[in-house]
């Protein structure tokens, strides 16, 4: 009996965490498998391929919605985009494939397959980013160490990382002047929303600070469906995506882009207010 038909007999018995993680010289474990991250966050996953990785790079991840549910973080271009790999105690299922073993499920992935967004972005797997990496064991040595004397104390220490999150593809927008709708090209990085002419474009028509926006909600005054709007001070954006789960993915994405904005200014707030309070 082969490898992958051992798996494969032992399947309807295991607990999909005790698959993926557990130590068997017998079967295809997911922890032998050199481009699966375990519990690495989103977060982090989108930090590491956007800084290592190149277009097509790609890992696997423990997903933090339940059990037997498993994300695969993709770099498209500038922007990262997650898919559910999910366990079902028989099989694996991806996209709208279903692998009986994992000897299968990685061999799919060994023929650097195409796949496609909900955006219309189209996506090479060509590059599996490795669990492990060599690293350099070189390091500086201190020459200058001063204590500032800035009154600051471990309450200033507030930790913060820029909000990743990224997300792009094509959406309606009604122009600010002529109120005629064009489609446009939009990426999500960090705390800007660009638009292009399309998707080619090397350069965006204009950059969105969110920092500015006050609020993203759903728009029923356009003679449109799946619309979304954007509130700035100096003008309100209306936007329209192909369709409603689209819209939807928008607005959460760009919602909790807002939340962490607000988040990171009340903690500024409260770092001042705090120092006042020291120096009175």
């Amino acid at each position: 009996m082969g490898r992958a038909e051992s798996l494969e007999g032992k399947m309807s018995a295991q607990d999909p965490s005790d698959l993926w993680s557990r130590s068997d010289g017998e079967a295809e474990l997911l922890q032998d498998l050199g481009w699966y991250h375990g519990n690495l966050t989103r977060h982090a996953a989108e930090a590491l391929l956007l800084s290592n990785g190149c277009d097509g790079s790609y890992l696997l991840r423990d997903s933090n919605e339940r059990i037997g549910l498993y994300s695969l973080s993709v770099r498209a271009k500038d922007s990262v985009k997650h898919f559910h790999v999910e366990y079902t105690g028989y099989s694996f299922k991806f996209g709208f494939n279903e692998f009986s073993s994992l000897k299968d499920f990685v061999k799919h992935f060994a023929n650097q397959p195409l796949i496609g967004s909900e955006t219309g972005t189209l996506i090479v797997l060509k590059h599996p980013y490795p669990r492990k990496v060599e690293e350099p064991s070189i390091y500086e040595s201190v020459r200058v160490h001063t204590a500032m004397q800035t009154g600051r104390t471990e309450s200033d220490l507030v930790p913060s990382a820029p909000s990743l999150g990224t997300k792009e593809g094509y959406l309606t927008k009604q122009g600010g002047l002529v109120k005629t709708w064009k489609t446009r090209w939009f990426t999500l990085h960090r705390n800007e929303l660009k638009y292009f002419k399309d998707q080619m474009s090397p350069e965006p028509i204009r950059i969105l600070d969110l920092t500015e926006c006050s609020a993203v909600q759903f728009d029923y005054s356009q003679e449109r469906v799946n619309c979304f709007c954007l509130v700035f001070p100096f003008r309100t954006f209306y936007l329209c995506a192909k369709t409603g789960v689209e819209a939807d993915e928008w607005i959460k994405i760009l919602r909790w882009k807002l939340s962490q904005i607000r988040k990171q200014l009340d903690q500024r707030e409260g770092t001042i207010r705090s120092r006042s309070f020291i120096f009175k």
